[in-house]
């Protein structure tokens, strides 16, 4: 699966946990949310700096303005892409012939990289208690 289709697919299935995931679909999706959040946390860095540096000047609250409103798209980002982040890394460890659940790892220290262990992996070949392979 392409980068482009990926991303459309994850956010066409935006909420569903049920069925599987190629480790494609899951990986390129997972780079793009990377990328998005990662471009996004520089903004507002950049305008704190910026409106720290010119604090005697009349255009800081200017700089501490776009600062806020950085913060805002971050966060806002954020929450977009949580739930399908969610929803295809399930759809991942279904395609493994794993619950979902395991996704709970997260919030166990060290239990992130039992998760992207699982998450490499190879799925099962074949029909599996979640239904068929996806393409």
């Amino acid at each position: 699966m392409d980068p482009v289709t990926s991303v459309r697919t994850c956010f066409t299935k935006y909420a569903t946990f049920d069925g599987r995931a190629t480790r494609s679909e899951f990986w390129w999706f997972y780079l793009f949310t990377v990328i998005v959040i990662g471009v996004l946390y520089v903004f507002p860095f950049f305008f704190s700096v910026l409106a720290a540096a010119t604090r005697d000047s009349g255009i800081a609250p200017l700089f501490s303005i776009m600062s806020l409103i950085s913060n805002l798209a971050l966060f806002a980002a954020s929450v977009a892409v949580a739930i399908p982040l969610l929803a295809v890394g399930c759809r991942r460890l279904h395609d493994r012939g794993q619950s979902g659940w395991l996704q709970m790892l997260l919030l166990v220290p060290c239990g992130s990289i039992v998760l992207i262990v699982f998450w490499i992996l190879e799925g099962t070949p074949g029909v599996n208690g979640f239904g068929p392979p996806s393409t």
